[in-house]
């Protein structure tokens, strides 16, 4: 007689497995089967993984119905069909957003990587002589006359530029680095943990706040390899602060022989100051202050395709080009041609009107302002409740740090129902083009500085599809009001 409540308990718990289909019956289903282009069997393998996911949720004590499963299914279908990588538009008013693929690139650049990547190039062969060519020999050529440099090498990211640097000039000796330079920034890179790994041996100087030139003298001996300055990346220490110069640095590492590595960041080539911000260090300035070997990412303030690239004298550059790492670093055939049609752009005196991340950082206030005014009547005219106010609008992706541009937004007002604004931007994040903002006092704000002008007609159509779609319908209420 004991058993029988158990006996009950587990029949109520089983119960919610009765409504899950059978593989043969989603295959018969003329509605979900419309939504795949796939075959019969690629379809019920995915129909498969789908209902085991059901059935462990079950187990667990999640209740469901067949509409619920069918609508799952349906989005397990579209999201096969729909690359995860489609254009989105981000008016997040964060202009280099890592998590949003960092820098978009000029169309010019696109179709250069698109027609790389879809037909055979001259990769590392000599159209004229028929014989082996050197890949880095269209970039070198663009930085020696953008920057001076003897030498390029390009990996795939900066991370990478830096590991394969350390490897090839201090494994198996000492690095000298500041203090307040031995950070982590994003993904968990830190300096310490990639001197180990590189087989260096991290030597730190002076204070977080404080070092100069001869701390690192006081810390060089016949088992130093190179001095490291890293750039500080997305914080900032100010106050009481002092840091030696690359300058400061090359000096001694020409009384000492011991070469300078230097991390700049953001691979910037233009003036930060002259656009109101502060100054970021530039490939120019390393070069000319005497660096061994400048190491920066190609896909922040650059403005290119993901990269790092390495620039210096010729003899180092060499030394990183023959490390086994190199090839496991290099970057492939597309994202030369990227780099290589971003620095043109520089090169012709075009970045602020091609490049897009320049773009952004160049608009005019009073440009973005028109445009959101612009944008914000289109949408009231299709019955969208709507203004446009004064935001603040950051470089991002660990590019100048707590600066800020002044930008606009259109704003989406939701009342004071933060369910209402929460149900908007995930539809507007699940749309097509699938459009990122943010909240701010219960109303969606999308912040036109980190966006194309390109890119309005398409905002407009998608924020009208995201508002229809939360209406009330047949009399109810829907789970927000736009209109």
């Amino acid at each position: 007689m004991a058993r029988h409540p158990t006996e009950n308990q587990d029949k109520g718990r089983n119960d919610g497995f009765r409504v899950l289909p059978s593989v043969a019956a989603v295959l018969a289903d003329p509605s979900l089967r419309a939504v795949s282009s796939l075959d019969d069997t690629r379809f019920a393998g995915v129909v498969q993984i789908a209902l085991a996911r059901e059935r462990a949720a079950i187990a667990g004590g999640a209740r469901t119905t067949r509409g619920g499963i069918d609508e799952r299914l349906r989005a397990a279908f579209v999201a096969l069909e729909r690359p995860a990588l489609a254009p989105a538009i981000n008016a997040t008013g964060v202009l280099v957003h890592t998590n949003l693929g960092r820098a978009p690139v000029s169309a010019e650049t696109a179709a250069a990587m698109a027609g790389a990547a879809a037909h055979a190039v001259a990769l590392e062969i000599d159209p004229g002589t028929n014989e082996r060519g050197d890949r880095m020999r269209e970039i070198a050529d663009l930085m020696r006359l953008l920057t001076g440099t003897e030498a390029t090498l390009v990996v795939n990211n900066c991370a990478g530029a830096v590991l394969l640097a350390l490897s090839a000039v201090g494994a198996g000796r000492s690095v000298v680095v500041s203090r307040g330079e031995a950070i982590e920034i994003g993904g968990g890179f830190r300096v310490p943990e990639v001197l180990r790994q590189s087989g260096a041996t991290l030597v730190e100087v002076g204070t977080t706040n404080r070092t100069y030139a001869r701390d690192y003298a006081e810390a060089t001996d016949s088992a130093t390899g190179a001095y490291l300055k890293m750039h500080p990346s997305n914080f900032r220490i100010e106050g009481f602060t002092h840091a030696a110069s690359t300058a400061e640095l090359v000096e001694l590492g020409r009384r000492t022989g011991v070469p300078v590595l230097e991390d700049i960041g953001s691979g910037a080539l233009l003036d930060t100051s002259a656009y109101g911000l502060s100054a970021e260090p530039t490939f120019q300035q390393s070069v000319a202050a005497g660096a061994s070997l400048a190491m920066a990412s190609g896909d922040k303030l650059l403005g290119g395709p993901q990269a790092g690239i390495v620039v210096g004298e010729r003899v180092w550059i060499e030394r990183l080009t023959r490390h086994p790492l190199a090839r496991a670093l290099r970057a492939d055939k597309t994202c030369l041609a990227g780099v290589g049609t971003t620095l043109r752009h520089y090169a012709r005196g075009e970045a602020t009107s091609k490049i897009p991340v320049w773009r952004m950082i160049a608009a005019s206030p009073v440009d973005v302002q028109e445009r959101a005014f612009a944008v914000a009547a289109r949408l009231a005219t299709l019955g969208n409740a709507v203004a446009v106010e004064p935001t603040v609008a950051t470089v991002g992706g660990g590019s100048l740090p707590g600066e800020r541009l002044a930008s606009f937004g259109v704003v989406l007002d939701a009342g004071t129902d933060s369910a209402a604004a929460d149900g908007m931007v995930r539809r507007l994040r699940v749309g097509q083009p699938a459009v990122f903002g943010r909240i701010e006092r219960d109303r969606v704000v999308l912040d036109l500085r980190s966006m194309l002008p390109e890119d309005d007609d398409r905002l407009v159509a998608a924020v009208s599809v995201a508002a229809r779609s939360g209406a009330p319908r047949d009399g109810g209420s829907g789970d927000d009001d736009f209109r």
